[in-house]
């Protein structure tokens, strides 16, 4: 029988494993984003046979110090622990890429990397998380950087540069999901669409191509749009939301809202109802966003990561992410005469809103 001390000693232990687990939990993100930088889910991607040797991994690894290539089984054996790979130790110690690894080598059509690499930048803003709560500052990214991270993308290039890619790389993903049949209906009869703060066109350009009678309109900064050449049916137009928003059929905003304050969303949904036609002509607002909890509570891992977003949001953008009561008073407050949560995109889901 267990005695008191033996159930507290277990206890400590327990304790200790799972501190030992945050303390290290910065590496993770670490070592995968060495394995992008080095190519690793590229190599295996390309590879002929499914399963791939470590030597001849090794081998395709450009740029490898000679001195340090045994190191690569050290990092092998983490990346296989986080799920990006599979350990074949059957087959002469090889590796094969997972769902999750997949979705970082380049050559997928709907790969994350580049939204992975951005969220790196984040680090120095969680990193002044205690300090931005002692100052007077709105965000901790502008405790970080010493200004906004919207004048921070319009006066650092190269910053602006990974911000965009990060967000075409999520766009691709949203995409395939978008016009497959879990989002069947939301563009059937449309004519015309605003992709609102649409960036490089991503998402506007495969809805455009997934249906031939719908014209598509990217409608986002100057110095987002640039040069980009339009087709005939997506028209790139360089703009402020909280200006004007082109007329259409709907408005489509996705992960656009939750960087911005209760205040402010109004303030572009009222904006969005000028531009569409009634409910009964079929105009509509599309929105993608988190739905705090909604249709994921059974799945732990996707609540936790839903909260991590909002406290994100909060100090990135002095913004939030939303529940369903949430989301419903900002409809409302905007003049808008109801909704309709459609289904779960994995973190967010798809909100179809009426005028």
């Amino acid at each position: 029988m267990l005695n008191n001390d033996n159930i507290c000693a277990k206890q400590l232990i327990e304790a200790e494993a799972q501190s030992w687990d945050y303390i290290l939990s910065y590496m993770r993100s670490s070592c995968i984003k060495c394995a992008i930088e080095l190519g690793i889910p590229d190599v295996l991607c390309k590879n002929l046979n499914p399963i791939m040797s470590l030597s001849d991994l090794i081998t395709a690894l450009p740029n490898l110090n000679p001195s340090k290539i045994t190191f690569i089984s050290i990092l092998m054996r983490v990346l296989v622990d986080l799920g990006l790979f599979n350990y074949h130790q059957q087959q002469g110690d090889g590796y094969s890429l997972t769902s999750v690894g997949r979705l970082l080598a380049e050559n997928d059509p709907s790969n994350r990397r580049s939204i992975f690499i951005f969220f790196q930048v984040h680090f120095k803003i969680v990193d002044s998380m205690s300090d931005w709560l002692q100052n007077d500052l709105p965000t901790a990214f502008e405790t970080a950087h010493g200004k906004s991270i919207w004048d921070y993308c319009s006066e650092e290039p190269e910053f602006s540069g990974v911000f965009n890619d990060a967000m075409a790389s999520d766009s691709r993903l949203i995409s395939n999901l978008l016009i497959s049949d879990c989002c069947e209906g939301v563009f059937e009869n449309l004519t015309s669409l605003v992709d609102v703060g649409g960036g490089t066109g991503t998402v506007a350009m495969a809805i455009a191509d997934a249906f031939p009678k719908l014209k598509c309109i990217v409608l986002d900064l100057p110095h987002v749009i640039r040069d980009r050449r339009g087709t005939e049916k997506l028209e790139f137009v360089a703009g402020n939301m909280f200006d004007k928003i082109p007329h259409a059929n709907a408005i489509f905003l996705k992960r656009i809202l939750h960087d911005w304050s209760d205040h402010d969303c109004v303030k572009i949904l009222k904006k969005c109802k000028e531009s569409i036609l009634s409910k009964e002509k079929g105009g509509k607002v599309i929105i993608i966003e988190i739905v705090m909890e909604d249709n994921c509570s059974n799945n732990e891992q996707l609540v936790q990561s839903q909260h991590l977003m909002d406290l994100l949001m909060r100090i990135t953008y002095a913004s939030k992410e939303r529940s369903k009561k949430e989301w419903e008073e900002l409809f409302l407050e905007a003049g808008f005469s109801g909704y309709k949560i459609i289904t779960s995109l994995c973190l967010r889901s798809l909100i179809e809103v009426y005028p």
